[in-house]
C-alpha cells in the first residue's frame, strides 16, 4: 500500500489549500481514510475522517466548519479542503488508511498505512 500526499504549501492566514492523497496497492473503496497533522514539538493529532463510501465524515473540533474531507473512489484519492486557515493550522499533514473500521478512527493507532506527509505553513 502506498499513500502519496500532495498540495501543501505556504499560505496567508484566511487563505485556502486543498490537499490530495492518492492511494495505490489496495482496493480503495473498501477502506476508511483519515487526515492527521503534526506540528513541531507536538503530538500527531486527528483532523478528519471519511467512511469508505464517503457518506460519513467527522472532524476535530479545531477544524470543524473550516475543513472538508472528501473522496473520489474512482480516482483512489482522498482530499482535504482547508479554508479560513489560521497560523495554528501550520503542521505536517498526513493521510492514513484504516483497514479496521468502516468509518475511520480518531486515534492514529487505528490506522494501518500512512503517507509521507505534506507541509502546510500559514503565515499571520
Amino acid at each position: 500500500v502506498q499513500l502519496q500526499a500532495s498540495g501543501g504549501g505556504l499560505v496567508q492566514a484566511g487563505g485556502s489549500l486543498r490537499l490530495s492523497c492518492a492511494a495505490s496497492g489496495l482496493t480503495f473503496s473498501r477502506y476508511a481514510m483519515g487526515w492527521f497533522r503534526q506540528a513541531p514539538g507536538k503530538e500527531r493529532e486527528f483532523v478528519a475522517a471519511i467512511s469508505r463510501n464517503g457518506g460519513f465524515t467527522y472532524y476535530a473540533d479545531s477544524v470543524k466548519g473550516r475543513f472538508t474531507i472528501s473522496r473520489d473512489n474512482a480516482k483512489n484519492t482522498v482530499y482535504l479542503q482547508m479554508n479560513s486557515l489560521k497560523p495554528e493550522d501550520t503542521a505536517l499533514y498526513y493521510c492514513a488508511n484504516d483497514q479496521r473500521t468502516w468509518y475511520g478512527g480518531r486515534s492514529s493507532s487505528e490506522y494501518d498505512y500512512w503517507g509521507q506527509g505534506t507541509q502546510v505553513t500559514v503565515s499571520s
